[in-house]
């Protein structure tokens, strides 16, 4: 007989607090002398946090609202930084619109009566009346707005170069790029990541592995347990190749774990920590980005990061980014095991009102399997006031503001609970990494994580799969000349023109 999803939920739950129950708690102490890789070491806390999403559409590809409506909508919302990664068109400014006639004509047909709008160079009127400007200082592009009482909004920087590269690529290998001039208008990459992240790496940019959950149908699954199970031909094949990937290309950042409303990269926070397990030993960091990788403005201020920077410039963005000196955070939490955890932690453990809170969201939010939390808009996420990091002690304490609760997970799993831990009190579970999830009513944060090195510390298990062998050029060979070939034609121009006056 079939088990309904809501007896499979109950099931996975059971098993994943299990899990819990087994590693919370003081494991057998054990003194040992651990080096902690931090990668917030080079951070002034008294910088600004700069409110960041590296991954948004508009309607010169599939996107339903204009360049100047996604600008509005997340200025509002207090973005700090922002990327505008059409898919195989590469930003240059917010002034000029790039265009893929082929692309765009079929993307019409889906979307029909959507309409560019890009800014105008000489500055000019918000939708509601604002005046606002572009401005090109420090190495970058800003967007600010001033408003009827005279006073002027933060400076909004543009992502120089962004691209969601692989535009025809069916939604199997999507990866985006960021500060070298790449992928404008090139039409393919079926299967294939690997083209335009060694490109990227040979230039000096930076990439990261979009939703991989999309690609490798981890989102279909109803477990956790079933989710990148090894033993599987295909999750198999697919944690090789993201593995080697990342070990052939250090500016391949690691994955966007937290996506938009996280139906498809639910199950994606347990890939980051495969891939840590199998890349920590090695001293690679995998970074986790979270971003809201909006086609609309009602997907705004979902996934995005907090950068850590001494000022909103480029360069300090490219090197907080090429660091980890970030938080991921999401508005949108969906996977049900880890909601649920976190609330049983929180009528276990929290006060009165964290209880209250912990209460609400069982009876609201997971009724059944696909549901998620979703965070107030008007509510601000956990905020990161300082990481401090005792090498001498092996202890790392988060000061945070807002925060319910602050999970660690090491090897996959939450060793423990609260704004510190020491590392000796969990020796017996702890791998090559240790990572904090800090939970609030205004959403979750992720902290990047902290490498482990010292005696007997695990060992690269995964060497011996470095001579992985990808098969995309098999799986991209027609669909990809193909559409190139379609691509060339001038019949799309004209229909393009002809549509556009």
């Amino acid at each position: 007989m079939k088990m309904t999803k809501k007896v499979i939920s109950v099931i996975c739950v059971v098993a994943m607090l299990a899990g819990v129950l087994s590693t919370v708690g003081y494991a057998a102490r054990a003194d040992r002398d651990f080096t902690i890789v931090n990668p917030y070491a080079d951070v002034d806390w008294s910088w600004d946090q700069y409110k960041t999403d590296l991954h948004t559409h508009t309607t010169a590809s599939d996107g339903r609202d204009s360049l100047k409506d996604m600008l509005e909508i997340n200025y509002k919302y207090g973005f700090d930084v922002y990327a505008v990664s059409d898919h195989g068109l590469t930003s240059y400014s917010w002034t000029e619109q790039q265009v893929i006639p082929a692309l765009k004509v079929f993307v019409d047909m889906r979307n029909p009566g959507t309409e560019m709008v890009a800014l105008n160079p000489e500055g000019g009127l918000t939708f509601e009346g604002d005046r606002y400007d572009v401005v090109t200082e420090n190495g970058g592009d800003y967007y600010y707005q001033t408003f009827e009482d005279g006073s002027v909004g933060q400076k909004m920087l543009r992502v120089p170069f962004a691209n969601e590269q692989n535009p025809s690529s069916l939604n199997n290998a999507h990866v985006n790029t960021w500060f070298v001039d790449y992928g404008n208008g090139l039409l393919g990459g079926t299967s294939d990541y690997e083209t335009p992240i060694k490109a990227v790496d040979e230039l000096g940019g930076l990439s990261v592995i979009n939703h991989p959950g999309e690609y490798t149908n981890a989102r279909d699954e109803d477990c956790t347990a079933d989710a990148y199970d090894y033993t599987d031909t295909m999750y198999k094949y697919y944690i090789d190749k993201f593995t080697n990937l990342l070990r052939e290309y250090p500016s391949c950042m690691g994955i966007d774990m937290n996506s938009k409303g996280d139906s498809r990269t639910r199950f994606d926070r347990k890939l980051w920590d495969i891939l840590l397990m199998n890349l920590a030993p090695e001293g690679r960091n995998v970074l986790g980005i979270a971003t809201s990788d909006a086609h609309s403005v009602d997907a705004a201020y979902t996934g995005y990061t907090m950068m850590l920077m001494p000022e909103n410039t480029v360069d300090n963005l490219k090197t907080a980014m090429s660091t980890g000196a970030f938080f991921a955070a999401s508005k949108k939490l969906g996977n049900n095991e880890e909601l649920k955890e976190i609330c049983n932690y929180l009528l276990e453990n929290g006060d009165e009102e964290a209880k209250a809170i912990a209460e609400d969201v069982l009876a609201r939010q997971v009724d059944d399997y696909d549901a998620k939390y979703e965070a107030p808009l008007d509510i601000e996420a956990p905020y990161v006031d300082s990481v401090i990091v005792d090498d001498a002690e092996d202890r790392i304490t988060l000061n945070t503001t807002d925060d319910l609760c602050i999970r660690w997970i090491a090897n996959g799993n939450t060793i423990a609970y609260g704004n510190s831990i020491d590392l000796d009190d969990y020796a017996a579970n702890i791998g090559s990494y240790v990572r904090a999830e800090i939970f609030g009513v205004g959403g979750i944060v992720y902290t990047q994580a902290f490498l482990l090195e010292y005696d007997d510390a695990p060992i690269d298990t995964t060497e011996e799969d470095a001579d992985f062998r990808d098969f995309w050029e098999f799986a991209s060979f027609i669909p990809d000349n193909l559409v190139r070939f379609l691509g060339s034609l001038d019949i799309f121009r004209i229909i393009w023109e002809a549509l556009n006056g």
